[in-house]
């Protein structure tokens, strides 16, 4: 399918292996600099940094879970967004968006009030005025 370059540039990422990683917080815990340590095992320095950081910060070399499914951002704002609809039906997204900002809710796209509206079975669509054609559309 790919070869080269494409097929390195669309590879997964996986994580470094314990073995590894092992070896890494050994030789910064015998004194050598994180930089030094990434540079001995060929390793990136941001990595070594990463992992050191875990470590500090957790106690674990273990790697950290890869993707996973992230929460809607407005999905805690849901009865928020259910009261805005409801005081007034032919609110548009950029006023939700407004009055969410002024209740301190940033959220920079309009698609994301869209498809969270749209998960909650909120959406509406807006009629044109005017009457229909009769002979319908030409």
């Amino acid at each position: 399918m790919w070869s080269g370059a494409w097929a390195q540039r669309l590879a997964m990422t996986t994580p470094l292996s314990q073995d590894l990683r092992r070896r890494i917080v050994r030789a910064v815990e015998k004194g050598s600099s994180i930089r030094q340590a990434a540079a001995r095992y060929e390793v990136s320095p941001s990595a070594a940094v990463k992992l050191m950081r875990r470590l500090r910060q957790t106690g674990l070399v273990t790697p950290e879970r890869i993707g996973g499914h992230r929460r809607p951002v407005l999905e805690p704002h849901q009865d928020l967004l259910r009261s805005l609809v409801d005081a007034k039906s032919g609110i548009t997204l950029a006023e939700i968006q407004a009055e969410l900002r002024t209740r301190g809710i940033v959220v920079q796209a309009l698609s994301t009030i869209h498809l969270m509206l749209k998960r909650m079975d909120l959406t509406h669509k807006k009629r044109r005025s005017g009457r229909p054609n009769r002979t319908g559309r030409t």
